[in-house]
């Protein structure tokens, strides 16, 4: 499936995160938005499988559908720049600076937001005929999603935090990856395998991604569920952005760059003063 070599496309992601940090603010929002839409839409797709069925492994086999189409279609999420926007940084791109990074990161959380905000009003409305009756058993679920994973985290206290950060790291490991396997192949359907079975591990073993979260828990807020916007925040979103950062950055992006860009020059210096033997 026209296979890259890890040196090879560890330097396609520092080249991915420098067009990021020097994308216009235009199509920075727009291509955020785009992702965090199609994101929601495959978590409600999921969300939709898993109370039809009974069946978690269903939806989990079939949401990287969505990660697959916003990806090929070059569309950003905010878990994927937190890989690919300080490795341009680390490398030392000319015109890289720390206040472009987060000048990115913040410009995609909006994106996301919107977009992931835009599906969850669309969400909430379908659910329940225009808000003139109760949501129906999908909405109904996605309620208790919200709940459970904001004040089912507060009710153990730091643990909970604790819990919730690791979720977080666990998380963007494994998107992050598939952010990486998306540029390792050069043909789609390498591609979309390299991309589908990390995502697949995250969303089955439950873990905490940022911009689901921007669907899921908003979702429920319109919905009627009982926990606050508040508890959204502190007890969901900012600790599972801040996993997601350090669990991509740590055990992808930087593992990745460490042994197969940083250590090139000294592989091409080692190989240039090999003595040749005779023939």
């Amino acid at each position: 499936m026209s296979y890259l070599a890890p040196s090879e496309f560890v330097t396609k992601m520092v080249d991915a995160g420098e067009s990021k940090i020097f994308m216009s603010t235009r199509d920075t929002i727009i291509r955020a938005y785009m992702a965090g839409a199609i994101l929601a839409l495959a978590a409600w797709f999921a969300v939709t499988i898993n109370v039809n069925t009974g069946q978690p492994l269903v939806g989990a086999l079939l949401f990287p559908v969505g990660f697959v189409m916003l990806y090929l279609l070059g569309f950003d999420l905010l878990t994927g720049v937190f890989v690919l926007s300080p490795l341009a940084l680390i490398d030392k791109r000319p015109g890289v600076t720390l206040g472009g990074v987060l000048r990115n990161w913040g410009l995609v959380f909006v994106g996301n937001f919107a977009g992931a905000f835009t599906v969850a009003f669309m969400m909430a409305f379908v659910t329940t005929f225009g808000f003139t009756q109760a949501p129906d058993k999908v909405g109904a679920a996605i309620g208790n999603i919200g709940e459970g994973r904001t004040l089912g985290y507060a009710a153990h206290g730091a643990a909970g935090m604790a819990t919730l950060f690791l979720r977080g790291m666990l998380c963007n490991w494994m998107v992050s990856t598939g952010v990486v396997g998306a540029m390792i192949s050069t043909s789609v359907p390498g591609k979309v395998i390299a991309m589908w079975m990390p995502i697949l591990v995250f969303f089955y073993m439950v873990f905490e991604h940022s911009v689901v979260n921007m669907f899921l828990f908003p979702s429920g807020l319109l919905l009627g569920a009982k926990f606050s916007f508040m508890d959204y925040l502190i007890w969901n979103e900012i600790p599972t952005v801040l996993g997601n950062l350090v669990g991509g950055l740590a055990f992808t992006g930087m593992t990745l760059y460490a042994t197969h860009v940083m250590t090139l020059p000294k592989r091409q210096a080692a190989k240039a003063a090999k003595p040749r033997v005779a023939a």
